[in-house]
């Protein structure tokens, strides 16, 4: 066996305690969680570095993954995001007040608002990805690509029962 790490150590204390039971999900959950305190831990440094919050990336990156002229309803924002159309409607106001978006009429419908991202945002959410992309590669350097490929499919596959 390669170096034990605190899920292996506790693993083995229960494995001691309890060998009735599989604790093979421990052991990959367990580390799931411990890797996902660490990578918000980076996306919080991250965002706070690009001076943006969490939630406002949300937002923008949805705006700037669409391409130009950056621009999404907000109800195309409330499917990416999964937050409640008040919320939304609070989010917006706020990035407005920040100016990293604007509220245009929509040319299709007229009682129709669209949400663009501004120059200011745009150069936010550029940087913000900038260093994420760079610092979560970074937490994977011990990692060969297909070793990453090989991670990334998995849990594609596991996501894909819960829907997601």
């Amino acid at each position: 066996m390669s170096e034990a790490d605190e899920v292996d150590r506790i693993v083995g204390a229960w494995n001691a305690q309890r060998p009735d039971l599989d604790f093979s999900p421990l052991e990959v959950l367990s580390r799931m969680d411990r890797l996902s305190r660490y990578l918000d831990r980076a996306r919080r440094e991250v965002f706070r570095r690009s001076d943006i919050e969490a939630w406002e990336w949300d937002v923008l990156s949805a705006l700037r993954r669409a391409g130009a002229p950056f621009q999404l309803s907000p109800k195309q924002l409330l499917q990416q995001t999964l937050v409640s159309s008040g919320t939304m409607t609070n989010r917006i106001d706020r990035l407005v007040g920040r100016r990293f978006v604007r509220r245009e009429a929509d040319p299709g419908d007229g009682r129709s608002v669209l949400v663009t991202l501004t120059d200011d945002g745009r150069i936010r959410v550029d940087a913000a990805i900038t260093r994420l992309v760079d610092v979560e590669a970074d937490l994977l350097k011990s990692l060969s690509r297909a070793d990453r490929e090989r991670m990334a499919a998995l849990l594609r596959k596991l996501s894909l029962t819960f829907d997601l």
